[in-house]
């Protein structure tokens, strides 16, 4: 669906901050006069220097600071309305933790305040302690947790309500390596499923392996935006890969650059693993030999409830939806409600796990009728 068709969960027209003294004087314009949408099911990095205003703008979007001028909406609400306060989850830069209570404690603290019932608190904790590889050191309290420790509890209780919108200020900051892989696997996989992610963070490798667009913020304003192809793609400048050639195929392949390119300078040379994935196979390797270790365990999967709470109706509705028109093309909606957007978010669960039990069979190179009408078979049974 085109974004244009698209309601965006977040909408900042105008949007400022300033900050003024005890006398009401002018003291400091965080956000000047900022526009920005973040559309379901993207993941949206922003990005800027300390003081660009980021914490200023993620505070507005939290409700916990009012816009001097502008406009703020969230699921086309106020961020201020408590309903929709229940479908946002927020990883603070720094983990605001009780540190006398267990981490199970804590989360069945937060879960508790969004009246969860018991068995659902348990179930919910149970799935989240696992999936941050926490379930051994769930009776120890927090304030004996190291840093990275204490990060992966605050990433647990950020997404104890099963939220829509999943706002995470610098969520990889104090975990290993192997965290980190794990936090922005779990990202990729909620936005799959749907979900919409806003991120802050310094580490921009990390923003490049997962946004999809990016805001840039410097001085309160909004100085470059767009999608990661169109800012980082170098349009002079062609780069060809193959396998390793051999020596006579590679001069072959010189000699014609030098009359292609004349005087013009060009080079050639081996491509590198980046150092996460390199220390991320000597893990793996060491894992595989069964090596015993002492500090965090891999949970290595997502929480089963972040993928579940779709009713079999609901499922059925939208497998009659998939059911690929072999003729006449599947009209965009002319303007999605909420509950639209919520019917997005089913959809791409659905279509994740038909994805999943396929994954072993080769994608097809093109679509045919034979195709088009074999998918609408299986979508059939599956009613």
């Amino acid at each position: 669906m085109a974004e244009a068709n698209k309601i965006p969960i977040i909408n900042a027209v105008g949007l400022s901050k300033e900050f003024r003294d005890f006398w009401n004087r002018p003291k400091a314009r965080a956000v000047n006069d900022i526009d920005f949408q973040v559309f379901p099911g993207e993941v949206v990095g922003l990005l800027g220097p300390n003081g660009s205003g980021k914490s200023t703008t993620v505070k507005m979007l939290l409700g916990l600071l009012y816009p001097t001028a502008g406009n703020l909406t969230i699921f086309g609400q106020s961020p201020r309305d408590v309903e929709t306060k229940t479908r946002i989850g927020y990883l603070p830069e720094e983990s605001y933790l009780y540190k006398y209570l267990t981490a199970e404690e804590t989360l069945d603290f937060f879960a508790s305040l969004f009246n969860m019932s018991g068995p659902e608190r348990k179930r919910r904790i149970d799935q989240l302690l696992d999936m941050v590889g926490m379930t051994h050191a769930r009776r120890r309290t927090v304030g004996e947790f190291s840093k990275g420790m204490q990060r992966r509890i605050g990433l647990a209780q950020a997404m104890i309500n099963d939220p829509s919108l999943l706002i995470l200020d610098e969520p990889t900051s104090g975990l290993d390596p192997l965290g980190c892989r794990e936090v922005k696997d779990l990202i990729l996989l909620l936005k799959k499923r749907g979900k919409t992610v806003l991120v802050t963070s310094h580490l921009l490798s990390d923003v490049e392996d997962i946004c999809d667009r990016v805001i840039i913020l410097y001085g309160g304003k909004v100085r470059a935006t767009g999608t990661l192809d169109e800012l980082l793609t170098i349009p002079e400048e062609s780069r060809i890969t193959t396998p390793l050639l051999k020596a006579d195929a590679l001069e072959r392949v010189l000699k014609i650059l030098r009359e292609e390119l004349k005087d013009e300078s060009f080079s050639i040379d081996n491509p590198r693993m980046s150092l996460e994935n390199f220390f991320l196979d000597v893990i793996n390797k060491a894992k595989a030999d069964s090596i015993e270790t002492a500090g965090v365990v891999s949970g290595g999967h997502v929480a089963d409830y972040l993928t579940e709470g779709v009713s079999k109706e609901d499922t059925k509705a939208v497998l009659k939806e998939l059911l690929v028109e072999e003729t006449v093309p599947v009209a965009a909606p002319q303007q999605p409600t909420a509950a639209e957007i919520r019917k997005e978010e089913v959809k791409a669960t659905v279509l994740a796990g038909l994805a999943e039990e396929e994954e072993e069979t080769p994608a097809p190179q093109s679509e045919s009728r034979e195709d088009l009408s074999e998918a609408n078979a299986k979508l059939k049974d599956l009613l």
